[in-house]
């Protein structure tokens, strides 16, 4: 569909697969074609599968311009497709063999479901160019916490999967050798489950991510009655 991104459909689950040399770097259209199947994905789809070829899994995107509407084109293409992971309509799985780095982090700890290999690193490597990524805080804090968010994107420091699963920035870590199956146990689970009822709780958790617990609790009630007496109404 686009250079570097391979997508594949088999069954209910559409395999994306970043292919783009040793760094695997997403240009802005491997970023807006993800972004549109998460949105408006084949009839059909339950489970998004991303994955990559090659020594890394994605160490960042493609930078580039000097121009403000080019730049402001670039991030806000970039926050789209974070809002795509959280907003679309498939649930998402990240397989990362190799190092991740900068957007590269964000594909991976925004997915729903992440295996790492345990020889994975993780990394923001913004600072090095005296840049702060602010793309990345916006989302970080709430994986990680806020002094975790700091140190992480002030210091460039590498974690290993262990303490990347620790962090909250993958699901959790699985040997090099038998992630690609413990990635298909993944997925088989999920597909084992009502895809709507997926959804439901993607929705619940993004939309009280930042909300106080008295409303959360009320928003639980409201929604767990109108499940319920759907359940009735097809019995």
């Amino acid at each position: 569909m686009v250079d570097g991104l391979t997508i594949v459909q088999e069954g209910r689950v559409l395999c994306a697969t970043i292919d783009r040399g040793g760094e695997n770097l997403m240009s802005m259209a491997m970023c807006e074609t993800l972004s549109d199947l998460l949105s408006t994905p084949p009839p059909g789809c339950h489970v998004l599968h991303l994955r990559a070829e090659g020594p890394a899994f994605c160490l960042g995107r493609d930078r580039g311009g000097a121009d403000v509407d080019v730049l402001r084109h670039q991030a806000e293409t970039l926050v789209a497709l974070n809002r795509a992971l959280a907003h679309g309509q498939l649930v998402t799985v990240a397989e990362v063999a190799g190092d991740a780095a900068g957007f590269g982090v964000g594909l991976a700890a925004l997915s729903d479901v992440c295996v790492a290999g345990a020889s994975a690193r993780f990394w923001f490597p913004e600072i090095e160019l005296g840049l702060a990524p602010t793309v990345v805080l916006a989302w970080l804090p709430g994986l990680v916490g806020r002094r975790e968010a700091f140190r992480l994107t002030a210091t460039g420091m590498r974690v290993d999967g262990a303490e990347a699963a620790r962090l909250g920035l993958v699901t959790r870590v699985a040997p090099d050798d038998a992630l690609a199956a413990e990635v298909q146990g993944e997925i088989d689970a999920l597909l084992a489950r009502p895809y709507e009822t997926h959804l439901e709780i993607r929705a619940f958790l993004r939309d009280t991510a930042d909300l106080d617990r008295a409303t959360v609790d009320r928003m639980a009630v409201d929604r767990l009655v109108l499940a319920s007496r759907r359940l009735a109404s097809r019995g």
